[in-house]
């Protein structure tokens, strides 16, 4: 079996139940209720995810704390396609293209991370590279790093949101992978195939 499996195999689909709001565990129930009321359909990751409902509660809480940070959505969208693009996470990819797409960002913007590449704006790339940096330093990333970040326009406050959004995400790229999650059908027309590691 290849070592990066971007969907899951008969096996990964014998662990990971894709629970509905009915069939997940008792703790769950209401975080898949609500995440289908909101989205107007539930998310086979959120769906496989539910199998520990502490991770899934978890994920939502922190994506909430997240998206109140002082980053902008566009910033935001940056680093987690940022995360998704780096661990390789199908599922995030199309979701936060399509979330991108509604937010009005560019093709080539969406293209330029969808490649892993360095983007157009000066302001976003530095939110790429700041996170890839931290992510490769396990947050050591340099003085040089920090200054180039800051010089930018960015605060303090912004790199430590760079941390949270980067836990945050990280918890779903892997759950997503480990759980071998599908792409939804409302999100094909986003989906991702990048190029074997």
């Amino acid at each position: 079996m290849p070592a990066d499996i971007l969907h899951g195999s008969a096996f990964t689909d014998s662990v990971f139940t894709e629970h509905t709001a009915e069939s997940a565990p008792p703790a769950a129930r209401r975080l898949l209720a609500a995440t289908q009321a909101h989205l107007g359909y539930l998310p086979a990751g959120m769906a496989r995810m539910a199998a520990s409902p502490q991770l899934a509660d978890g994920f939502l809480k922190l994506t909430a704390i997240f998206d109140s940070t002082t980053l902008d959505p566009v910033a935001r969208e940056v680093l987690v396609m940022t995360v998704a693009t780096r661990n390789r996470c199908h599922i995030c990819v199309a979701m936060h293209t399509a979330a991108l797409t509604a937010l009005g960002a560019g093709p080539e913007l969406i293209a330029a991370l969808r490649g892993s590449e360095p983007l157009a704006d000066e302001r976003l790339d530095a939110i790429r590279v700041f996170t890839l940096r931290v992510i490769d330093t396990a947050g050591d990333v340099g003085e040089a790093a920090l200054r180039d970040f800051l010089a930018r326009g960015y605060t303090a406050r912004n790199a430590l949101e760079i941390v949270l959004g980067i836990g945050t995400y990280t918890m779903s790229t892997l759950a997503n992978r480990l759980t071998g999650a599908p792409v939804d059908d409302q999100l094909a027309a986003h989906a991702w195939h990048p190029e074997p590691a």
